[in-house]
């Protein structure tokens, strides 16, 4: 039988055939229970599922490939980033795949939208009762324990022959995502310091000046309109205007107390102005943005609770809205994550080839490592050492926190360590191999040696100073690492355009390719399931990664 007659034949059997007379493959599946979760009895079987379902997509390879092409300085496409219609033609499931998953619906009395602006994501709403049906699953009623939110999940489902190789994954199934994502900790409160120009002043508290004196960043405003930083908001953190004017009055009295942000929403999102919804992390994200890179254009994107992509809070959301615009922000932070077991391979895969897709555009993709150690993005009880995600995909920048001056020294808490999921990629194997040889046997087996290595960059972590309804207090995490170095990518990425160049873009072929212009970390460790953790050493480690920015070196090894 030719392709295009079984194609048809297969449109045919999906559309007389009921679900008793398919054969059935099982798709995803998992043997127990995931750690933190309880079972709590069927379904209800009337209630309703937002389901999003991902077709594969037609050149994910020509897409990783192109990704790399544009990103490494070496390359003569350097810089010549891709157009939102050549990133989807990458994108795009076969028309076959489309066709094949539709009829399959239709079979069942259902039909899907496109959902996202390449195709490859389809959504639809059933109740229970039919995801049982055209799934052959089970759906239950689980239990997150620490928070005691509830889920409908199941522990498999499987897919008709004739519709199983056009389905990368359908979401919610089998990913049981811990709703307590990552936020900054509260430091022990401390009064504000004088603000200083003294790099030193970091080594206690940390602040726009200090930071720019500690990492050279330039106090001068950029000019480029066209360039901007996205700060990405989840779970109804609202960044505060009043705030933000009270942190520039505090700490960089040298602009105007005027200079704020623009908001986009989406997911029914928005930005709610007043003292009792002050969110510690979104004021942390926008203020260390404007405070740090001036004169760039800051955008928060809020995500409101409309998402249409289950229990991931809106991150698939998140990265399809930016995407489907036609021009993208040149640089997006994220400081929010989970742990890499949280999330199927299969639904990580496809949510990190939406970053990848991202970075062919232009965008230098940012995430916060995670606060667990090498517990993960969250602490957690373990007896082998645990990975973030996102942090571990490989077309993202991941971001480490440090402390300290004399030297600067890692944070115990920096999720740093090896994908599960990924292998290290190309432009990591060689600082990846040099680690290896140096830990030697230390913590053997307890983590994967042959996986993608994270963090790839880290900046201050501790008590870093905010205002957050009214108040300046200080915090901890990753999530402040994120954004200080997000900064120092817009102000190049300002000097860039300037020049008639392009922005960076996917940064860490030019990262790993010029490892000397970071300040080397080689102090502290992140320990964790009740081991040492690892170690920071002489060049990458997954701790700190390749080290802190400096902004000098940065600028020269940018061209500028």
């Amino acid at each position: 039988m030719s392709a295009a007659s079984f194609f048809f034949a297969s449109l045919l059997s999906l559309a007389v055939a009921g679900p008793a007379s398919q054969t059935f493959i099982v798709q995803e599946s998992l043997s127990t229970t995931p750690q933190g979760f309880t079972r709590l009895g069927a379904a209800d079987a009337s209630s309703s599922i937002n389901f999003r379902i991902a077709l594969p997509s037609s050149n994910v390879a020509g897409l990783e490939a192109a990704l790399l092409d544009v990103s490494t300085p070496s390359s003569s496409n350097y810089g010549n980033h891709l157009s939102k219609d050549a990133v989807n033609a990458f994108l795009a499931p076969s028309d076959q795949a489309t066709a094949v998953v539709q009829a399959w619906l239709s079979s069942h009395g259902l039909s899907a939208n496109t959902s996202s602006s390449a195709g490859d994501w389809l959504s639809l709403s059933v109740t229970v009762a039919k995801a049982n049906e055209i799934l052959s699953a089970q759906y239950e009623t689980f239990q997150h324990v620490a928070s005691g939110k509830t889920y409908a999940r199941t522990l498999s489902y499987s897919l008709p022959a004739e519709v199983a190789d056009f389905i990368d994954t359908i979401h919610p199934t089998v990913t049981f995502n811990n709703p307590l994502s990552i936020s900054p900790v509260l430091s022990v409160p401390k009064p504000a310091a004088q603000v200083s120009s003294d790099a030193s002043s970091c080594a206690t508290t940390v602040t726009p000046s200090c930071i720019q004196s500690l990492y050279k960043i330039p106090t001068t405003a950029a000019t480029e309109s066209s360039n901007s930083i996205a700060v990405a908001g989840f779970i109804n953190q609202f960044a505060q205007k009043s705030d933000l004017k009270s942190f520039l009055k505090s700490f960089r009295t040298d602009i105007s107390s005027s200079t704020t942000f623009t908001t986009q929403t989406l997911d029914g999102g928005k930005n709610t102005q007043s003292a009792s919804k002050a969110g510690i992390e979104a004021n942390l994200d926008v203020q260390y943005t404007i405070g740090i890179a001036t004169g760039v254009p800051v955008f928060f994107v809020s995500t409101g609770d409309d998402y249409q992509d289950g229990d991931l809070e809106g991150f698939l959301d998140m990265v399809n809205f930016l995407s489907a615009e036609d021009s993208v922000p040149q640089v997006m932070t994220t400081s929010y994550g989970e742990n890499e077991t949280d999330m199927s391979k299969a639904l990580a895969f496809k949510l990190c080839t939406a970053y990848a897709a991202f970075g062919a555009r232009g965008t230098s993709v940012l995430f916060a490592s995670g606060d667990g150690g090498v517990e993960g993005g969250q602490s957690q009880t373990c007896t082998k050492y645990q990975a973030a995600f996102p942090a571990g995909c490989p077309f993202l920048t991941a971001v480490g926190s440090v402390h300290g001056t004399s030297p600067e020294t890692a944070s115990t808490f920096s999720s740093g360590g090896f994908s599960n999921y990924w292998g290290a990629p190309d432009y990591q194997t060689d600082a990846v191999a040099a680690f290896l040889k140096a830990q030697g046997t230390t913590n053997k087996g307890l983590f994967n040696t042959s996986g993608r290595g994270y963090p790839d960059v880290s900046a201050q972590g501790e008590n870093v100073q905010i205002v957050s309804g009214g108040s300046t207090e200080g915090v901890d995490g990753t999530s402040c690492a994120s954004p200080i170095f997000a900064s120092v990518i817009g102000l190049l990425n300002d000097e860039l355009i300037a020049a008639g160049n392009s922005p960076l873009g996917f940064l860490n072929p030019w990262l790993y390719a010029n490892a000397d212009m970071l300040n080397d970390v080689t102090a502290g460790s992140n320990p964790g399931c009740g081991a040492a953790g690892f170690t920071a050493r002489a060049g990458w480690d997954p701790v700190t990664g390749l080290g802190t920015p400096d902004y000098a070196k940065m600028k020269t090894a940018a061209g500028l």
